[in-house]
């Protein structure tokens, strides 16, 4: 049968030391990601809600690339939609806003825009 040497006994002792914290790391970054949500959600919800003249300087997009499997050659991807506005004096803030929004927007375009704190509301046109 099969025996294991006596130098090789540290393999069974490091590997689920590492697996252990490989998840611990893990988990912890979830925790983070989700406490940064939370106080970012809290944040806006305590900023007033404005509605300043804007214009839409510039758009983009943020494609991210989901695989599936490595056996199964399916991959899906998620877009997340960004218009940076310009204020009357001059400063800007980008904001992630739906694709239907997204798309009637041109750059440009001037109005009425309202949000709270990094939350976009809406863009009238004018």
């Amino acid at each position: 049968m099969y025996e294991v040497s006596e130098g090789g006994g540290w393999l069974f002792t490091a590997v689920p030391v590492l697996v252990i914290v490989g998840f611990v790391i893990v988990f912890l970054g979830i925790i983070g990601r989700m406490f940064n949500g939370l106080s970012e959600w809290k944040k806006n919800e305590e900023s007033p809600r404005l509605s300043v003249p804007a214009m839409v300087k510039t758009k983009r997009v943020h494609v991210t690339r989901h695989s599936h499997s490595h056996d199964d050659h399916t991959a899906s991807s998620t877009t997340t939609y960004f218009v940076t506005f310009e204020f009357e004096n001059g400063d800007r803030s980008e904001f992630r806003i739906s694709g239907k929004e997204y798309g009637v927007l041109a750059e440009g375009d001037t109005g009425i825009l309202t949000f709270q704190g990094t939350r976009y509301i809406d863009f009238v046109r004018k």
